[in-house]
């Protein structure tokens, strides 16, 4: 039994926290075991050596005895401060290096934008938060370069710019300053106020019928296309109304429209109190310009020759708008300091509920909601606040279907939506997965999910549309939850929430399951916690020993980071333990200290080689 507990002590002592552990003594081994060893008012090790007193596998020869000592002589030396610093510095180049690799991944086979790209200007100010900042909305017909100057506006690519008429539909938020005026910016879709027939429509909004619409009637295809100008001059008029000025831009090479004048009598009509700056844009050359922007004099306002492309004119429209805006001083109107506010992201392959849910949860039609597949193009921003004060950044993305899918169709538009979502997923903190309930669960949503895993982000699965499941019973939730749970491992981490978004039903419950995965996915185990459960994890089942007889050993563990949860193991060679062990200290840490919802990342790092490294 001496031979045991010394076995014992050898190898799992030197996860304890103090740097230096007393010797192993021969006359009272299992005193000097518990009085080490318990962190705790329980004490795990001697209940676990019980299990396997007489176990062949853990009774040490004399060799391996030898060695263990050996083990234990070099964790004496061992500087856990240095430790530390390693381990934090382990996890940064970690994260660094997959950060880079996914970059990589997003930039193979994803298509130019037009226009040149902007990089994105910072700059220090007051910290004002965005719904008291005056807005700014950039309102025109389809094609006038709207999204170009709003890129230039904001700085980046926030907004997709192709030239193809009707790319955006929704409104999209971004933030910009010019001199002392800090204020949001509004990109809007194209106004069609003129009636056209239905193929002018299509065309002017880059509109499918038949690509993923296969399941929907030819009649509700047709009512959704006749909806749909409607419904983004809607998302137009709310940007209009909460805006304190408007960039009305028309277009300086192809001239003067019908469309411009309708435009221009819309607003001198219904927002004669707003101030407006009428901009023509695509005036390269400032001489062919100012003749460019004498046709529009008709319009009733003063025309200015700008080009949002390479930004000729943009610093004296900029001017303009500012002169129409009121400053706002933060330090009287708001607090010095704006708490961390997390982001979610609601991802999803097509026509699964996205914008219903984003909608639902802020109440008001924020984004457009449509049978028509591929409505929501760009990555749409919202500010939301929960039922206990909580702010969530909201960010609604396009569906996500396969790169052989979208590649098939030929459409670049599809192609950098896809591209926002998956940039989507990296900026937020938490991403909830939404699936159709009646839908089988396919290979792009596993893709998905390994794209979340892999991003370190917390995740929950919003099973929605769960109205349309019949004959439904106590036991149908648990059948699903297995059946997903099956289908998407990567996963079985995350919490499921079953919800209907177009009725409203259990839309409150995916904030909520949020909110708990976000302080999951930023808490921070404390070290003595940490080294118990990873002491009753080797005591329960060892890590397995090689042909020559190696066994790995555990010096050291620590937490070195949150979002996500990164822990590193120093151990004397990383390469006995094999991937069937690492997993099973992340379930047994899972089931332990909890980090529901989260992914976790586990390290290991060979310290005899980084020390023999060291001396040379």
């Amino acid at each position: 039994m001496q031979g045991v507990e010394l076995f014992f002590y050898s190898s799992l002592s030197l996860l304890s926290p103090f740097p230096k552990p007393p010797p192993p003594s021969s006359l009272f081994p299992s005193i000097l075991l518990r009085s080490h060893l318990s962190l705790s008012k329980r004490s795990p090790i001697p209940h676990c050596i019980s299990r396997f007193p007489n176990s062949k596998e853990h009774q040490p020869d004399d060799d391996l005895q030898l060695e263990e000592e050996s083990d234990a002589e070099d964790y004496t030396r061992i500087d856990v401060d240095e430790l530390e610093e390693e381990a934090k510095s382990a996890a940064r180049e970690y994260s660094s290096s997959l950060s880079r690799q996914l970059i990589i991944e997003d930039e193979v086979n994803v298509p130019i934008e037009t226009g040149r790209k902007q990089s994105k200007s910072k700059i220090t100010t007051i910290n004002v938060p965005d719904h008291l900042l005056p807005r700014v909305a950039i309102v025109g017909r389809p094609n006038v370069g709207k999204s170009a100057l709003f890129n230039r506006l904001v700085g980046g690519n926030r907004a997709i710019v192709v030239d193809e008429p009707g790319v955006t539909r929704d409104r999209l938020y971004g933030r910009s300053f010019w001199g002392q005026h800090e204020f949001m910016v509004v990109d809007t879709g194209g106004v069609l106020n003129i009636s056209k027939s239905q193929d002018e429509v299509m065309e002017d909004l880059a509109i499918t019928t038949t690509i993923g619409m296969d399941a929907i009637p030819l009649a509700s295809r047709e009512a959704a296309v006749a909806r749909m100008p409607s419904m983004i001059e809607r998302q137009a008029k709310a940007a209009v109304e909460e805006a304190s000025a408007i960039i009305f831009l028309v277009d300086g090479q192809a001239g003067l429209t019908a469309a411009d004048e309708e435009i221009a009598d819309w607003l001198r009509k219904n927002y004669s109190d707003k101030y407006v700056v009428l901009a023509v844009n695509k005036c390269e050359s400032p001489r062919k310009g100012l003749m460019q922007a004498s046709d529009f004099w008709s319009l009733g306002f003063s025309p200015l020759a700008i080009s949002a492309v390479s930004g000729t004119g943009t610093g004296e429209l900029l001017d303009l708008v500012c002169s129409g805006l009121k400053k706002i001083e933060g330090p009287e109107n708001c607090d010095e300091e704006e708490d961390y506010v997390p982001a979610i992201a609601i991802v999803g392959r097509p026509n699964v509920g996205k914008s219903s849910i984003l909608n639902a949860l802020v109440g008001e039609d924020r984004t457009i909601v449509s049978p028509i597949s591929g409505t929501t193009r760009d990555a749409i921003d919202t500010e939301f606040t929960g039922p206990d004060g909580q702010k969530f950044r909201l960010i609604d993305t396009a569906g996500i279907r396969r790169r052989a899918a979208v590649a098939s169709t030929g459409s670049m538009t599809e192609s950098l939506s896809v591209n926002r979502a998956f940039r989507a997923i990296r900026r937020s903190d938490v991403v909830a997965l939404v699936i159709e309930a009646l839908a089988c669960i396919t290979e792009q949503d596993c893709r998905i999910a390994e794209r979340i895993e892999r991003e370190g982000k917390g995740c929950l699965i919003v099973v929605n549309k769960w109205d349309t499941i019949p004959n439904k019973n106590q036991q149908t939730a648990t059948y699903y939850e297995q059946d997903v749970r099956e289908k998407i491992r990567v996963l079985d981490w995350a919490p499921i929430v079953y919800s209907t978004a177009i009725a409203g039903h259990n839309v409150d419950k995916i904030i909520v399951a949020a909110s708990t995965v976000e302080k999951e996915r930023s808490r921070r185990l404390g070290t003595s916690v940490l080294n118990q459960v990873v002491q009753e994890s080797l005591a329960f089942k060892s890590p397995p020993r090689t042909r020559g007889g190696k066994r790995g050993r555990v010096y050291y563990c620590t937490q070195a980071a949150i979002r996500p949860p990164t822990f590193v193991f120093f151990v004397n060679d990383a390469k006995l333990f094999p991937e069937t062990y690492r997993r099973y200290m992340e379930k047994q840490l899972r089931s332990d200290a909890g980090f529901a919802g989260t992914p976790i990342r586990l390290l290991w790092r060979s310290r005899r080689k980084m020390e023999k490294d060291d001396g040379e």
